[in-house]
């Protein structure tokens, strides 16, 4: 069964949100349907993490300084632009 929804957002997010739904064929409606769904099932299983990486949890030492998010900027640049 499906019920009728009234949102209000945003007319730009509106309008960039149809032309995203259009160029990957789906309606606005799937997106958005789609989307609640993600939210509602990742909410329900939280984090489910494999015990080979709890037991890891700790073992690792960065310094203060460490910047995880311009290694991983660094590593994926080298990787698709070798």
């Amino acid at each position: 069964m499906t019920t009728k929804l009234t949102l209000t957002i945003d007319d730009s997010i509106i309008r960039a949100a149809k032309t995203y739904a259009r160029s990957t064929n789906k309606s606005l409606s799937n997106l958005v349907e789609n989307y609640l769904k993600s939210i509602v099932t990742a909410s329900d299983n939280k984090y489910v993490i494999n015990p080979d990486v709890l037991k890891l949890k700790g073992r690792l030492k960065l310094s203060e300084d460490f910047d995880y998010k311009k290694e991983l900027a660094d590593s994926l640049s080298k990787k698709h632009n070798p």
